[in-house]
């Protein structure tokens, strides 16, 4: 059955190959070590993501175009999210887990920050869930709408340079640290 296998990879492949060009028009000075693993990671995590993000009971349309957009519900608007969170603490030039070792906490005064640590502690409903209906595609809900609402936390809210920096920079941080989770389920 390795027909069955080579149909399998094929679309995994070629999902990996426009991430790659993608990738080389974006940022011709890539490495090669760097471009592999990027396009690996955005192509097959492409691919696994819109078949899990579908329901079981909905039909299901295959479209690289619609896979591998930036915007809406897709991988790799995920991991864009992802890395802009990631962006916040380069440029702090803080490390969260020494705010925590240094006792600092969250503190959730702005109405944007509610609304993240919210949604960031409904994460076991979300797995909860998914296993009760067997239904993965409320782990993907999950985690695009925590997308959504960490956007608008960093739209409304000044992380880096503001009085709440040390509080705003842990609650990022729990949120990627909820996205990894989400990716690695």
């Amino acid at each position: 059955r390795s027909g069955d296998v080579v149909r399998l990879v094929e679309p995994l492949d070629e999902a990996k190959e426009r991430c790659t060009t993608t990738i080389k028009e974006r940022r011709p000075d890539i490495s090669d070590e760097e471009l592999d693993n990027s396009s690996s990671v955005m192509g097959y995590g492409a691919v696994k993501y819109a078949d899990l993000k579908s329901h079981r009971t909905t039909n299901y349309r295959f479209s690289f175009d619609d896979m591998l957009s930036l915007q809406g519900n897709t991988a790799v608007y995920l991991l864009y999210a992802h890395a802009r969170i990631n962006s916040i603490f380069s440029k702090s030039g803080r490390d969260p887990q020494e705010l925590l070792a240094q006792g600092k906490r969250v503190s959730i005064e702005h109405e944007a920050e509610a609304a993240l640590a919210k949604h960031i502690a409904r994460f076991p409903e979300a797995v909860e869930a998914a296993l009760y209906e067997l239904a993965p595609n409320r782990i993907t809900d999950y985690l695009y709408d925590l997308s959504g609402v960490f956007n608008q936390f960093y739209t409304e809210c000044k992380v880096v340079g503001s009085p709440e920096e040390d509080s705003r920079l842990l609650l990022a941080y729990a949120a990627a640290l909820v996205m990894r989770q989400c990716f690695s389920l």
